[in-house]
């Protein structure tokens, strides 16, 4: 495997530089001298970004844009053997790196690499860990899953001493990783295109948790089942926390025999929670946060046994929490229009969905609208019933095609299926095959007061952003 040598800058090139994570880590070769360029299928903000860094970036993916002066190639799992780049680079004998073995070998350049990995809760997770070192006047370089205000993009390059990022579980990318602090915030089935089903998802966690070294902690959810099989044996310690999705999940918490657990839960008009965080090591504190949800507790749970851990003063940590209001496309206000609410979410598997409109009912005013673009046919299909009775926890939903992301199959589905599973259940359903047919649609049946929440990792954003400027 090519190792990079951060004394022996070389030439690299990205394969998709536009994507939230490569930008990253484009951004983090550059600023340490390295020679980047790259290329991607067209012009986005995290591009445009990179090109005023003086980074070269390819619109279309061609074979030509491959050069015999480049020294090595950056993939994503997106990349498939028939991308003319790709044809390219094996033709010319350039060695390759994956974006997780990449990300991997950053990760040695540093004292205090921090790995966040899960199911759901990654990119809120690491915001508020990456907030609480930077109110802490830490420098740390970050990698994150989303716009984080804070630093006005996704990645910032800092000193190396600290380095948070997100850990990926798809294609096991998080196997290559070199972390000294890693959190598991839960552990459920999604990416089966790729895994075989729970267990195997598992047995991939269990790999990533024995990543770490003697000196490394793990800060993990006491919820997940079958703790033992995650932490049983491992070479460092195992911290626990409680990761909260309701009120009954609070109500035991003093029982639950977590590290951390919360107490006196409360919330103002928003959602925001107010809480108290018990920790067996340490004098109970009170935190406030200005994100929404009860699941948001656990994060910072998460949030501040990682503080604890790095030995960050609760002044911080405090502060930290109450200052961050979040991450791009997590439960993110875009504004309004004919007096209806803007929000958009990136929740994309079942969970995630309850999560989000659940927590959405609680705020609301007028009718809930959920519009929902489904991720991938494979993960659609695996997951249909439970599509369905998320999304009926939504007043009206409406939907649009499924965003087939890397997949070229639609194994038999459609948005018409899953809108039948809806219907199946008594709730109001739409489907439209154009983002214009339904900013029409809701342009016309939307009334004042009504929330409307755009969900999904694709582009379905972009209708709200629509309905916004008309």
């Amino acid at each position: 495997m090519f190792q990079i040598d951060f004394k022996n800058p070389v030439s690299v090139y990205f394969v998709g530089i536009g994507g939230v994570s490569m930008s990253g880590l484009a951004e983090i070769l550059a600023d340490a001298g390295f020679r980047v360029s790259g290329s991607d299928r067209a012009p986005s903000d995290l591009c445009r970004h990179l090109e005023q860094l003086g980074i070269k970036v390819f619109y279309g993916q061609k074979k030509e844009n491959v050069t015999g002066d480049v020294d090595l190639a950056v993939l994503t799992a997106a990349i498939r053997p028939d991308n003319p780049e790709y044809v390219a680079i094996q033709e010319l004998g350039i060695p390759v790196l994956t974006r997780g073995q990449l990300l991997g070998q950053i990760m040695k350049n540093y004292q205090v690499p921090v790995a966040i990995s899960g199911t759901h809760g990654k990119t809120t997770t690491t915001s508020m860990i990456s907030e609480i070192l930077l109110e802490a006047g830490k420098d740390p370089t970050l990698n994150i899953g989303g716009n984080y205000p804070r630093i006005h993009g996704n990645s910032k390059v800092g000193g190396k001493e600290y380095m948070v990022l997100e850990a990926c579980e798809y294609t096991n990318s998080f196997l290559s990783f070199f972390p000294k602090v890693s959190v598991i915030l839960n552990i459920e089935e999604d990416h089966l295109d790729f895994f075989k089903d729970l267990a195997d998802i598992r047995h991939s966690f269990r790999k990533f948790a024995e990543l770490l070294p003697a000196d490394g902690k793990l800060i993990i959810n006491r919820s997940i089942e079958n703790l033992g099989e995650i932490t049983e044996g491992l070479a460092c310690p195992a911290i626990t926390y409680l990761g909260c999705r309701t009120m009954e999940d609070v109500a035991s918490a003093a029982d639950s025999c977590a590290d951390y657990y919360p107490k006196d839960v409360t919330f103002d008009a928003a959602g925001h929670a107010t809480f108290t965080a018990c920790c067996k090591e340490m004098a109970d504190r009170r935190f406030t946060l200005s994100v929404p949800g009860i699941h948001n507790v656990g994060n910072a749970l998460a949030a501040i046994a990682v503080a604890d851990t790095l030995g960050i003063e609760t002044e911080f940590i405090r502060s930290a929490l109450l200052s961050y209001h979040g991450t791009g496309r997590r439960f993110e206000h875009k504004g309004s229009f004919q007096g209806v609410t803007v929000i958009d979410d990136y929740a994309h598997h079942p969970t995630e969905i309850s999560t989000t409109l659940s927590m959405a009912q609680t705020i609301k005013t007028g009718t809930l609208w959920c519009v929902f673009q489904p991720h991938t046919y494979s993960r659609t299909k695996a997951f249909m019933t439970d599509f369905a009775k998320a999304l009926a926890l939504a007043d009206k939903v409406v939907l649009a095609d499924i965003y087939a992301a890397r997949e070229t199959d639609n194994l038999g589905i459609s948005s018409e299926t899953l809108q039948s599973e809806i219907q199946k259940l008594g709730k109001e359903c739409y489907y439209f095959p154009s983002f214009e047919k339904i900013e029409n649609f809701l342009l016309e049946n939307c009334t004042k007061d009504d929330t409307l929440i755009t969900m999904g990792a694709g582009d379905v954003y972009k209708i709200g952003e629509s309905l916004l400027k008309k």
